[in-house]
Formats: structure tokens, C-alpha cells, sequence
């Protein structure tokens, strides 16, 4: 991501350890990210989870979901073995 795009996530999204155990939460709610992803998972709508499954959250709430996810997987190390040939 660049610039102002790789921010939007850092501010709205945040770990507290008294709120679900330091999961990742939209910023100033106890909604976790992975609730968000999991509804975005089986189809629902950006508009929707923000005006009817979290009324409190806005659709770039949702899209720093997506983003803090995307930013998570790309940074993920993957080791992989080497594979002996016969």
C-alpha cells in the first residue's frame, strides 16, 4: 500500500488486551475484525454490515477489515522444506 492507503487500517483499527483478549477491533468498538470478514466471507454487502449488522461502523470501517487482512497476509513468512529428489 501507499501513503494515506496504508494508514486507513493503523487508525481504524486497534488491539486493546482488556477487549476480546487483544483480537484486532474497529477502533473505539469491541467489533473484531474477523466478525466483519466472516460476513464480507459468505457475501454480505459493505453497506449492509455497516448499516444492518453494525450500525455503529461505517463502510471504510469495513474496508480497513479488508485492508488490516491483506496487509496481515502479505507480511505472513512462509517457510517452506526442501524437498529431496529420489
Amino acid at each position: 500500500m501507499h501513503g494515506e492507503e496504508s494508514t486507513v487500517a493503523q487508525y481504524r483499527i486497534a488491539s486493546d488486551p482488556h477487549i476480546h483478549f487483544g483480537q484486532p477491533c474497529i477502533a473505539g468498538t469491541r467489533i473484531p475484525v474477523y466478525c466483519v470478514l466472516e460476513l464480507l466471507q459468505v457475501g454480505i454487502p459493505f453497506d449492509e454490515i455497516a448499516t444492518r449488522y453494525y450500525p455503529g461502523i461505517t463502510v471504510d470501517d469495513v474496508k480497513a477489515c479488508v485492508q488490516y487482512a491483506t496487509e496481515l497476509a502479505k507480511s505472513e513468512e512462509i517457510h517452506l522444506a526442501e524437498v529431496e529428489s529420489a
